[in-house]
């Protein structure tokens, strides 16, 4: 069914307060809002609003038993000025998988993309121009039933906004190889983005953080052994020309629209990529083989980031400098490039959003 938007203009854009040449990650926040509530087995109430706060329940399931999902996307301009997206697509297939795993509604794809299209279009100004700046995308849904009882909730909300940003890390990332905390295990919910993924690392990143180490790379469940990913990203090892990343057959990773497109495009360069388990014995008997050539993580937010040293068991290990790395440089260029416009899309890509889409049709 067709779904149809209202939409209420801000009165006074806020964008004059925003310093454009100095933009933290997920700090400032653009002029308008999506929403729409799910209620009697449909969507309901679907509007676009000035960028405010809403009520909640202090029953809110969510709050209470953890029932909320998020994506990130990115918005970048043509050479037109136009407003274009990286993958959409991927993304709300991903939302409505951690939805099903979640037991949440389904969003609907021509609603999720037409909200979209509008909330960028009224607030085209607000996407970034500067090197490594984009307008971040945040749809996220959460149960809004008001009731206290371990149930699936049968409510909930949906809401878009976005945020102008600049480079998620400034520098080579420095990760700490954890073998005492878990993220996830075979059978949980690793490959969902839900709020409970996220909220169980918060005592380990803050450990290792005090320590000076940015995030953390995840070890199975299991074994404790084989990496898993990184917090804010999937990770990429090179080890003797060979680029291997951990697969995705046990559902314990997410599975990244930024991975899956560093995969094609390395493929396409004619590099050997291995999806596989790969253990962090593996990873340091190549440092000490000196044939760990490049540590890198990918993710929306995160892009391609290098990771300047890791550390394991009380030793810390040094990867090569930057500037060095020819694969992951190569690869970070041709994907910076594509999402930007400024490479040509032989991928199809790259979602343009039309003109004139913020009427109220």
């Amino acid at each position: 069914m067709g779904y149809k938007i209202s939409i209420e203009k801000t009165k006074k854009s806020r964008i004059g307060n925003v310093d454009f040449n100095n933009l933290p990650f997920g700090r400032n926040f653009s002029d308008h809002m999506f929403i729409a509530d799910y209620y009697e087995e449909d969507w309901h109430d679907c509007r676009i609003l000035p960028f405010q706060n809403y009520s909640t329940h202090p029953a809110l399931s969510s709050l209470h038993y953890g029932q909320a999902i998020f994506e990130g996307m990115k918005a970048e301009r043509d050479a037109d000025g136009n407003p274009i997206v990286f993958r959409p697509a991927k993304n709300f297939n991903r939302f409505n998988i951690s939805a099903d795993r979640m037991a949440m509604a389904q969003f609907p794809e021509e609603l999720y993309m037409n909200a979209m299209d509008k909330l960028l279009t009224l607030d085209r100004d607000w996407i970034p121009t500067a090197p490594k700046s984009s307008l971040y995308i945040r749809p996220h849904m959460f149960a809004t039933e008001e009731f206290i009882g371990i149930k699936p909730a049968e409510n909930f909300r949906f809401v878009m906004f976005t945020s102008p940003v600049g480079a998620y890390y400034n520098r080579p990332v420095k990760v700490f190889i954890h073998d005492q905390y878990i993220r996830a295990f075979p059978g949980g919910v690793g490959y969902a983005k839900c709020a409970g993924n996220y909220g169980a690392t918060m005592l380990p990143v803050r450990e290792v953080q005090k320590m000076g180490y940015d995030q953390i790379l995840w070890l199975d469940g299991v074994h404790k052994r084989y990496l898993q990913e990184i917090g804010t990203m999937n990770i990429f090892i090179i080890i003797d020309g060979v680029i291997i990343t951990p697969g995705l057959d046990l559902g314990t990773i997410l599975d990244g629209i930024t991975r899956d497109s560093i995969i094609q495009l390395a493929e396409d360069e004619g590099y050997v990529v291995q999806e596989r388990d790969i253990s962090i014995e593996e990873v340091i008997n190549a440092y000490y083989e000196n044939k760990l050539e490049d540590m890198f993580g990918t993710g929306t937010a995160a892009v391609l980031s290098h990771i300047g040293e890791f550390h394991y068991k009380g030793e810390n290990y040094e990867l090569p400098p930057v500037e060095e790395r020819e694969a992951s440089n190569k690869l970070m260029k041709r994907l910076t490039d594509i999402k930007s416009g400024k490479a040509e899309d032989l991928y199809g890509w790259l979602h343009t959003v039309p003109v004139g889409i913020y009427s109220n049709q």
